[in-house]
């Protein structure tokens, strides 16, 4: 176990690459579309374009895809996997994660988050920093739990959908897909597909 590659040279990917090299990855290295105008990501080189990682994914030990959107991380993991991309969960060592829990490929687990017993989150997820999943969720594939999030047990969250800083979901609630709960926000009722919803209690803003 020594090289990794990242896909996605910003905010998220130094965060990646940070934890990459808590689990022991020696050989870190970026790739991002916008190389060549970009080639260092702070203390770490980008090698090249999704093209350049394409040709080249055989030669990790673990591929990241580090996009904050959740249509185009999982877009893209996708693709990686077709063509053999090696894919497994990232945790940060100071994260609580259940040994019942269940992680999917691709899902990065941020500082400080914990993830409790009989949990189930999908693949090409985030969980970041000190949020908190209780026990028998169910969070669907390309989810965002933002930093500071609360979910409570037995929440249902469907695939893509991103839970805001600060947002707190009830127990025994069900999030559709491709929702967006806003910063702050407090989830009492279900939310259909497609919706934003903001405020405590959260209300819809928009649909789409």
């Amino acid at each position: 176990m020594n090289r990794c590659a990242i896909f996605g040279a910003g905010g998220h990917g130094k965060v990646v690459a940070e934890i990459a090299e808590l689990n022991g990855y020696e050989n870190i290295v970026l790739f991002d579309d916008a190389w060549p105008e970009i080639k260092h990501l702070e203390n770490w080189s980008i090698a090249g374009d999704k093209k350049s990682l394409m040709a080249s994914v055989a030669e990790y030990d673990l591929v990241v895809v580090a996009i904050g959107n959740n249509l185009q991380r999982m877009r893209i993991q996708m693709d990686l996997q077709r063509i053999g991309a090696k894919f497994q969960p990232l945790l940060h060592p100071s994260a609580i994660v259940s040994k019942y829990a269940k992680i999917g490929i691709g899902t990065v687990v941020i500082a400080g988050a914990v993830i409790n017993p009989f949990t189930i989150v999908g693949d090409a997820c985030i969980v970041n920093t000190g949020a908190t999943i209780d026990h028998d969720c169910n969070v669907g594939h390309g989810v965002h739990i933002s930093p500071g999030a609360n979910i409570a047990g037995g929440v249902e969250i469907g695939n893509c959908s991103w839970v805001g800083v600060g947002s707190q979901i009830k127990q025994m609630i069900t999030v559709g897909s491709q929702v967006v709960v806003g910063a702050g926000s407090t989830v009492i009722n279900n939310v259909k597909n497609r919706c934003t919803v903001v405020g405590s209690p959260a209300r819809i803003l928009t649909k789409k």
